[in-house]
């Protein structure tokens, strides 16, 4: 059973999907329209779930999952993942990027895992930049931890003074 995302408690489970490029106005709509019909109808040993599902920045998708209602099982995981393969393959859009994002310059900007150390050392990534940190674990963590400074996350190494 489909409810908004707002409407959603602090301790709902939730994953988030990284595009590998902003959505268009018209992938935003189909993909929303399209997971909103998969969450309505999702189910764990046929049992509805209570769920949602949000777009943010056109290139985050947010699938929650309220498990006080009825836990989720290992079968409605996949079938959630399996959504997301489903319209890659369809839009030729990658759901599944691993790269960093980064807010730079008022605008999203995503690197290689392996590129961050020359960013930092060039300035473009500093403390104070913001970073998505995708591995929230529920609602709460999302609100509070999703969007953080790179010196509050596992970034902050790269900021450490190096000492003899």
């Amino acid at each position: 059973m489909f409810i908004p995302f707002e409407k959603m408690p602090d301790y709902a489970r939730v994953w988030v999907y990284q595009t590998d490029k902003n959505l268009s106005d018209t992938e935003f709509i189909y993909v929303l329209e399209t997971l909103e019909a998969q969450v309505n109808q999702w189910a764990a040993h046929g049992v509805p779930l209570v769920g949602s599902v949000k777009i943010l920045h056109n290139r985050f998708i947010v699938v929650a999952v309220d498990e006080a209602q009825n836990q989720a099982s290992g079968c409605s995981i996949d079938a959630s993942t399996r959504w997301l393969k489903e319209l890659s393959a369809e839009m030729n859009i990658n759901f599944f990027d691993r790269s960093i994002v980064f807010i730079h310059q008022d605008a999203l900007q995503s690197v290689e895992m392996l590129k961050i150390k020359s960013l930092v050392a060039e300035g473009i990534i500093h403390p104070d930049t913001l970073i998505f940190n995708n591995l929230v674990a529920n609602i709460g963590e999302f609100k509070n931890n999703w969007q953080v400074s790179a010196a509050q996350s596992w970034m902050k190494r790269y900021f450490q003074p190096i000492t003899a």
